[in-house]
C-alpha cells in the first residue's frame, strides 16, 4: 500500500461506504477527459467525476479566474456587493431565461435544495413538500428528506411534511399498465399525481420538487407533456414548481438548463455542480420574481457564511463563458447522438442490457437478468453479492471510470469529449459488457 493510500485510510472517512471495504485509487494528475493513478495508468473519466466536471480537467480559463480572484479579493462576507457576485448572478439569471429572477447563492446542491424548501414554505405559508420516489436531492437534513431512494433512510423519521409521489418510469410501471403511446404514460402519471395532491390537500402543499431529468436514479427522462402537466397542476392548486438542475443543468442535456427543452418556467431552479465544473464549490437557487419580491418586506431567513463566495463566483463567470466559447451545446448535440446510437447498439447485442436512456451526454442503462421480464440484475435497494460493484471494478480495470446505482450503469462524460474519445471509451464498455453478459 502506498504512503498516500495508507494515510488516506488512516485519517479519512469515505462517502456511502463501509470503511473496511474502501480501496481508493491514488490519483496524481488529470487533463481533459482523463486522469492517471500513481502507477501511471490512464482512465477515461466517463462520469465526469460526479457528473460535475462538465468542461473536463484542467480548464485554464476557470483556473486563471480563481487565481486572479484569490490574489485580488479571496473572501468578503455575503453582506457586501462585489463585482463578481453581481456578474455571476446576472449571467445565471440570463442563462435561465426566467425574466426578473434573482439568485441566492449556496455552496452545493444539497444546500440549494435546503434553501429552496425554506423559501417555498416562507412564501406560501404552507408546509407540505412533494418529491418523487427514485430521486436524489442531497443527504443533508431537508434535502435528504426530499430524496426518494434508500439513501434518505438515514435521515428518517426527519422533519414532517415531506410527501413522495410516483414519477414517470414506464419501463418499471405496474404490470397492469398497457401503454399504447407516450401520451398514455404522461396521462397515467399526471393522474396519479393529481390524485395525491387531492388526497394530501392542495391548500397544504408548498411546492413540488423534481429533478427535471432524474440523475443518479437512472436518467429518467420525462415523457412529452409531463412537465407541462405538472406546471398546470401547480398553477391550478397554487403550488410552487421547483426544478432541481444540480446534475441536469449546465448543458448536460444539451441546453443550459434541462427545463428549457420542456417548455415550462419553474418558480425556482436549484443548481450547483456544472456552474463551476467542480473547480470551486458553489451552488444556488434561481428565484422567480413573484417569490423574491415577497422578501422585499419580509425577512428572508436564509444565510450562509460562504454564500456567493468571490472565488466561486469568479469560477462561475469563467465557466459560463467557456461553455459559450467552446460551443458546448453543439458538441453535446453531436456527441449525444453518437453516444445514444452506440448504447442502443450495445443493448441490441447483449441480453443483460435492458433499457437505455439518454439525453445529451446524460445516459444510463439497466442491467437485467431477463430482457423479457425486465427482472433487474440486483433487487431494489440491495446488492447482496456485490454484483454492481464487480461490474464497476471490471470497467475500471480496463480504464473506464464510472459509477452504478441500483441496477444501472451511468455514462456521462465531460461535455468536451470528442467523437474519437467517445468511440474509444465505448469500445471498452462494449468489451466489458460482453463479459458481464456471460456472468449474469
Amino acid at each position: 500500500m502506498s504512503a498516500i493510500k495508507e494515510m488516506d485510510k488512516k485519517y479519512n472517512l469515505h462517502s456511502w461506504s463501509a470503511q473496511n471495504r474502501v480501496d481508493p485509487l491514488v490519483i496524481t494528475k488529470a487533463e481533459g477527459i482523463y486522469f492517471w493513478d500513481e502507477d501511471g495508468k490512464k482512465y477515461y473519466d466517463m462520469s465526469a467525476q460526479l457528473v460535475n466536471l462538465n468542461l473536463g480537467h484542467g480548464n485554464k480559463a476557470i483556473i486563471e479566474a480563481i487565481r486572479e480572484q484569490a490574489l485580488r479579493l479571496p473572501f468578503i462576507g455575503p453582506a457586501y456587493a462585489v463585482d463578481v457576485r453581481s456578474e455571476a448572478a446576472k449571467a445565471i439569471v440570463e442563462a435561465s431565461g426566467i425574466e426578473g429572477a434573482k439568485v441566492f447563492f449556496t455552496n452545493a446542491g444539497a444546500e440549494s435544495n435546503e434553501n429552496a424548501i425554506k423559501l417555498a414554505r416562507l412564501f406560501t405559508k404552507k408546509q407540505k413538500i412533494f418529491s418523487m420516489y427514485r430521486s436524489y436531492h442531497g443527504s443533508s437534513a431537508g434535502a435528504g428528506m426530499l430524496t426518494g431512494e434508500p439513501r434518505r433512510q438515514a435521515n428518517e423519521p426527519g422533519g414532517s411534511g415531506f410527501v413522495k409521489f410516483e414519477g414517470p418510469y414506464a419501463y418499471r410501471a405496474p404490470k397492469a399498465c398497457k401503454f399504447e403511446s407516450e401520451g398514455d404514460v404522461t396521462a397515467y402519471y399526471l393522474e396519479l399525481l393529481e390524485n395525491q395532491i387531492q388526497y394530501e390537500g392542495g391548500d397544504q402543499i408548498a411546492a413540488i420538487f423534481m429533478e427535471t431529468v432524474v440523475g443518479s436514479n437512472g436518467i429518467l427522462i420525462p415523457p412529452a407533456g409531463y412537465l407541462e402537466g405538472v406546471r398546470a397542476l401547480c398553477d391550478t392548486y397554487d403550488i410552487l414548481m421547483v426544478c432541481d438542475e444540480v446534475m441536469a443543468g449546465w448543458y448536460r442535456t444539451g441546453t443550459c438548463f434541462a427545463f428549457l427543452q420542456f417548455h415550462v418556467k419553474p418558480d425556482m431552479v436549484t443548481f450547483a455542480k456544472g456552474v463551476t465544473c467542480g473547480y470551486i464549490p458553489i451552488g444556488g437557487v434561481i428565484v422567480a420574481e413573484k417569490i423574491h419580491k415577497y422578501f422585499d418586506d419580509h425577512v428572508m431567513l436564509c444565510g450562509l457564511t460562504y454564500s456567493a463566495h468571490p472565488m466561486g463566483c469568479a469560477a462561475a463567470i469563467a465557466a459560463i463563458a467557456e461553455y459559450k466559447r467552446l460551443n458546448i451545446a453543439e458538441n453535446v448535440k453531436a456527441q449525444g447522438k453518437i453516444l445514444k446510437d452506440l448504447l442502443d447498439d450495445m443493448a441490441g447485442k447483449y441480453h443483460c442490457v435492458g433499457e437505455v436512456r439518454s439525453i445529451g451526454l446524460f445516459s444510463s442503462f439497466e442491467l437485467v437478468k431477463d430482457k423479457d421480464t425486465r427482472e433487474p440484475a440486483v433487487p431494489y435497494g440491495k446488492d447482496p453479492e456485490g454484483l454492481m460493484g464487480k461490474v464497476v471494478s471490471m470497467l475500471k480495470r480496463e480504464g473506464f471510470s464510472t459509477y452504478s446505482h441500483e441496477n444501472m450503469i451511468f455514462v456521462s462524460p465531460p461535455l468536451t469529449i470528442t467523437e474519437e474519445e467517445l468511440r474509444a471509451a465505448i469500445n471498452i464498455l462494449d468489451r466489458v459488457m460482453a463479459s458481464v453478459d456471460k456472468m449474469i
